[in-house]
C-alpha cells in the first residue's frame, strides 16, 4: 500500500488538508466541516487550543491566542501566548500538527509526507521557515507549491484546449497573481506577482479604525481593554463576511467598557458603499501587480481568457467589479475559494505519489536572484558596486545558472558572497539573504576566475555555490545569517515545545530541552559578534583571519553544545580582536 501524501493550505486565516482518492481530490473534514481556523491558545488551565476552540476563546482571553502567524513567517518576531514567547515556526507547526491529526483520524493510519501551499510571492526564507514549520509538526514537506498554481490545479486539471488563464488570489494576509497557461494538459505558469502583506486581515483593520473614529466621536478619548480590543476585531471580521452579500452590516457589541460608571455598547451601521470606499486602495494595489504580472508574461488584459478567483476575501463584490471592468469578463469562482488550494495541493501530491493525474505542472519563480560585483565606472574612474541577476524573475522551476567573476588583485586569498533578492540595479536596494566567504583562494594573479552557481529547486529554495575554477576549491551557502531561520539546537527545542503542548508520549518523540540551558541574549550577542568579524575577515592580515575563523568555529560549537562558559570566552576574545582592527 502507498503511503498518503496529503495536500495541506496553510492559510492566514483559516487551513484545510486534502488527499486525491478515486480520480480527484477530496477535503478531509471533521465535525462536517473542512475549514480549519488558523487560531491557537492555550486555556486557562493550560490546556492547548487550535482551531475553532482557539478563535472562540480570542475575544475573551486575546493575551492567550494568536492569529494570522502567516504574516510574520521567516521574519524572526516572536509572538507572546499565554505569557510564554513562541517562534512563527511554531504556532504554524500547531496548526500542521493538529491538520496531521485530523487527517489520520479520518484516514484511518499515520501521515507524515505533505505538499504544503505558500503564497508565489513568498521569499526564500519565508519558505524556508514553511517548511521548518513542517518539520516540527512531523512531516516530511516533499513538496511545496505556489497557491495560484494549486489553485489552477483544482480548477483545470482535466483542461486540454489551450487557454491562457489569471488566477487572483486574495486571502486573508497575502495577495498573488499569476498568469498561467494550459495546453495538453500541461499547466504553465507564465509570471507572478504579489504582496505578502496584503489581504482580509487590512480590510479587518479599516473596519476596526472606522470604529474607534465612531466611539472616539461619540464618547471622548477611551483607552479599550484587550479584550474590547479583540471583540471590535472580531466583529469588524463579521461585518466584513456580512457585506459580500448584503449592502449594510450592523456591528454590535455589548458593554465594550465603562465610561463615568456607566456601560458603553456599540452599536453602527456600516454600508457596503462606505466599506468599498475604505478598501478601495488595496483593490488598487492588487490591479498593480495584474499589470506587473502580464507584462512579466508580455501579455494585455485582453489575452486573458478566464479569471479565476480564489482566497476568501475574493468574495469581495468590489474585486468582481475591478476583474470584470479591467478584463471585460465575468470571474470564475465556482470551485469554493477558500478550498481550491488545498484541493490542489492534493492533486499535486498524487502526481508525487506516481498516481494517474491528467495534469502536468511547470512552475516559475516569482523573484530575481542575484549577487553583488564590482565594476569600474568610466565617467568617475573608479569602482561601483551592481547587482548581478543569475536567476531571473518569471523563469521556469527548477532552474541553474552560473556565471564567472574575478578576484580584483595578485594572490587574493578570499572572496565574499553575498546573495540578494529583488530586481533593484543596486545591490543594497535589494533583500540580502545570505552570504559567505570562500577563503584558501590560489596565489595567482588578478583575475582568478571564480564560478558562482545559484540552484532553485521547484520548491523556490536557493542554493548558491562558488568554486575558484583552477583549483576546484568550492563552498555551498548556508543561509545561516538570514531572519527567521531556525538554528539546529532551536528546532529540537520547537519539536520538544510541541511535543509538550500536544501530550505527545510516544517512543519517537523529541526531548523538550530546557529552554534556559544557554540565555538567549548570550546567543544573541555571540551571533552579533560573528556577523561583525565575517564583515573586518576579508581585510584582517592573514594570522588575525586565521585567528578570527578559529574562534568563530569555537563559538559556533559552544552554540551547538550549549556551553555558555565557553561562549563567553570565545566571544569575549573575538571582539578583543574585533576592536583592534576598528581602531
Amino acid at each position: 500500500m502507498k503511503e498518503t501524501i496529503v495536500g495541506i493550505d496553510l492559510g492566514t486565516t483559516n487551513s484545510e488538508v486534502a488527499v486525491f482518492e478515486n480520480m480527484q481530490p477530496a477535503l478531509i473534514k471533521r465535525n462536517n466541516t473542512a475549514i480549519f481556523p488558523s487560531y491557537v491558545g492555550i486555556d486557562q488551565d493550560g490546556k492547548l487550543l487550535v482551531g475553532e476552540a482557539a478563535r472562540n476563546q480570542y475575544p475573551v482571553y486575546p493575551e492567550r491566542t494568536v492569529k494570522s502567524i502567516k504574516r510574520l513567517m521567516g521574519s524572526g518576531e516572536k509572538v507572546t501566548m499565554a505569557g510564554k514567547q513562541y517562534a512563527p515556526q511554531e504556532i504554524s507547526a500547531i496548526i500542521l500538527k493538529s491538520l496531521k491529526e485530523i487527517a489520520e483520524e479520518q484516514l484511518g493510519h499515520a501521515v507524515s509526507r505533505a505538499v504544503i501551499t505558500v503564497p508565489a510571492y513568498f521569499s526564500d526564507i519565508q519558505r524556508q521557515a514553511t517548511r521548518e514549520a513542517g518539520e516540527v509538526a512531523g512531516f516530511e514537506t516533499i513538496k511545496m507549491i505556489n497557491e495560484p498554481t494549486a489553485a489552477a490545479l483544482a480548477y483545470e486539471g482535466a483542461q486540454h484546449d489551450g487557454k491562457t488563464i489569471m488566477v487572483y488570489d486574495l486571502g486573508g494576509g497575502t495577495f498573488d497573481v499569476s498568469v498561467v497557461r494550459i495546453e495538453d494538459g500541461v499547466i504553465e505558469v507564465v509570471a507572478s506577482h504579489g504582496n505578502n502583506q496584503l489581504g482580509g486581515d487590512d480590510f479587518d483593520r479599516k473596519i476596526v479604525d472606522y470604529v474607534h473614529k465612531h466611539l472616539a466621536e461619540t464618547h471622548g478619548e477611551i483607552t479599550l481593554s484587550p479584550e474590547a480590543e479583540a471583540r471590535i476585531i472580531r466583529a469588524a471580521e463579521q461585518a466584513k463576511l456580512t457585506l459580500s452579500d448584503n449592502p449594510f452590516a450592523e456591528i454590535r457589541e455589548e458593554y465594550l467598557f465603562e465610561k463615568d460608571g456607566v456601560p458603553v455598547h456599540l452599536a453602527l451601521e456600516l454600508s457596503r458603499d462606505t466599506y468599498e470606499e475604505m478598501i478601495t486602495p488595496f483593490i488598487d494595489e492588487t490591479l498593480d501587480a495584474i499589470h506587473i504580472a502580464l507584462q512579466g508574461a508580455d501579455l494585455t488584459a485582453s489575452d486573458i481568457e478566464e479569471v479565476l478567483l480564489v482566497g476568501g476575501s475574493s468574495r469581495t463584490p468590489l474585486v468582481h467589479e475591478y476583474i470584470e471592468r479591467e478584463f471585460g469578463i465575468l470571474p470564475r469562482s465556482e470551485v469554493d475559494p477558500d478550498l481550491c488550494v488545498a484541493c490542489g495541493a492534493a492533486i499535486q501530491a498524487a502526481m508525487i505519489a506516481g498516481e494517474e493525474v491528467s495534469a502536468v505542472l511547470v512552475d516559475i519563480t516569482p523573484y530575481t536572484f542575484g549577487t553583488g560585483s564590482l565594476d569600474f565606472d568610466i565617467q568617475r574612474m573608479g569602482y561601483k558596486d551592481i547587482y548581478v541577476p543569475l536567476i531571473k524573475k518569471n523563469t521556469p522551476i527548477p532552474t541553474r545558472k552560473s556565471e564567472v567573476f574575478y578576484t580584483m588583485y595578485d594572490n587574493q586569498e578570499s572572496v565574499r558572497v553575498r546573495v540578494y533578492q529583488g530586481e533593484n540595479s543596486k545591490p543594497n536596494e535589494n533583500i540580502e539573504i545570505g552570504e559567505f566567504l570562500i577563503s584558501g583562494l590560489s596565489e595567482v594573479p588578478e583575475g582568478n576566475e571564480i564560478i558562482t552557481t545559484f540552484a532553485l529547486d521547484t520548491d523556490g529554495i536557493l542554493q548558491v555555490t562558488a568554486t575558484e575554477k583552477c583549483s576546484g576549491l568550492s563552498k555551498t551557502i548556508t543561509i545561516d545569517n538570514a531572519i527567521g531561520r531556525f538554528q539546529e539546537d532551536e528546532l529540537a527545542r520547537a519539536k520538544g515545545k510541541i511535543v509538550e503542548l500536544f501530550g505527545d508520549d510516544t517512543d519517537d518523540a523529541q526531548p523538550v530541552v530546557e529552554e534556559g540551558a544557554t540565555p538567549e541574549p548570550e546567543f544573541q550577542e555571540a551571533e552579533k559578534t560573528l556577523v561583525k568579524a565575517e564583515h573586518l575577515m576579508e581585510n584582517a592580515e592573514p594570522e588575525d583571519r586565521e585567528e578570527m575563523v578559529d574562534l568563530a568555529e569555537t563559538i559556533k560549537d559552544a552554540m551547538r553544545n550549549n556551553d555558555a562558559d565557553r561562549l563567553a570566552e570565545a566571544v569575549n576574545e573575538l571582539n578583543e580582536i574585533i576592536f583592534y582592527l576598528e581602531s
